[in-house]
């Protein structure tokens, strides 16, 4: 076949339909984004709620949202950096610290609602799957996991932050799968690895290998946790401190405001007619007396 040249006309161009800011910078899945917001003409206006997980390189961010017509609304918001305040001042990115975001997203979204009291969700660590039953009064909250452009491999982050979500009391539609610990052959989930991940065992046993191995790396690797006093062994009893502290005070403390420091001015002043005037003469007066 011989060659042929691909010749765009100006009618190609004038169709050409360029594609959103956000799936240009490779940001959104509209199409996944489509399906979490769009409700049902049924329900009369309610929102739709999801729960979105976002990772950094030094931060995990959970919201939950829901969208309108000028834009997302944000309900609540969490961060890894808050845990700070309830403990954990060490490893702020890992699988553990992705559940204790969830956890805190899940339970002060619920006391927001004034739903934390009825709807407690699993208070001990089992590892085992977990979906909140309706109570008595009020559904429970209900919200759609939004991942993102994140892969959704199993074992991955994002899936800890929603099991800590679902163990808060929040109901996320989800099933056992890509939690960590699951076996595809068996098609079950191995509840003492899913614990062994939210507790921080997974990152104790990298520790103990390292330090045993390639001290002078640990040392190194590991140099927020020496400097914490943190050691491998302290893991286990940490998570759960840190978990009791975010359910009895869930609460976002706000900033303290500071005033704004004097606004700072990178032009000069204009001038009126009579002040250029002044300056004018003034410089002739100099240029006269230099003569």
């Amino acid at each position: 076949m011989g060659y042929v040249k691909d010749i765009k006309s100006p009618q190609y161009f004038k169709r050409f339909q360029v594609k959103f800011r956000r799936r240009r910078s490779g940001k959104t899945d509209y199409r996944a984004r489509k399906r979490l917001v769009t409700q049902d003409k049924n329900k009369y206006n309610s929102p739709k709620y999801r729960l979105a997980i976002r990772f950094t390189n030094k931060d995990i961010c959970a919201q939950v949202i829901y969208a309108t017509i000028a834009g997302d609304v944000v309900v609540a918001s969490a961060y890894s950096h808050e845990l700070q305040r309830y403990g954990l001042e060490v490893g702020l990115s890992n699988y553990a610290a992705a559940y204790c975001v969830g956890l805190l997203i899940a339970r002060r979204t619920l006391q927001k609602y004034g739903l934390d009291e009825e709807y407690l969700g699993e208070t001990e660590v089992t590892g085992e799957d977990y979906n909140v039953e309706r109570g008595d009064n009020a559904r429970p909250f209900r919200a759609l996991l939004d991942v993102g452009i994140k892969r959704t491999s199993t074992g991955a982050k994002v899936f800890a932050a929603l099991k800590g979500a679902c163990d808060g009391g929040m109901d996320v539609p989800h099933n056992e799968k890509r939690f960590a610990g699951y076996d595809k052959d068996s098609k079950q989930l191995d509840s003492e690895v899913m614990q062994k991940y939210i507790l921080g065992g997974h990152v104790a046993e990298y520790m103990t290998d390292m330090q045993d191995e390639e001290p002078e790396k640990y040392n190194e690797h590991f140099s927020s946790y020496v400097s914490a006093g943190i050691e491998a062994d302290d893991l286990e009893e940490l998570y759960p401190k840190v978990h009791a502290a975010i359910r009895a005070d869930p609460k976002q403390t706000p900033k303290p405001r500071t005033k704004p420091t004097a606004a700072k001015i990178w032009k000069d002043k204009k001038l009126t007619y009579d002040e250029k005037k002044a300056n004018l003469k003034a410089k002739i007066m100099a240029l006269k007396s230099d003569e």
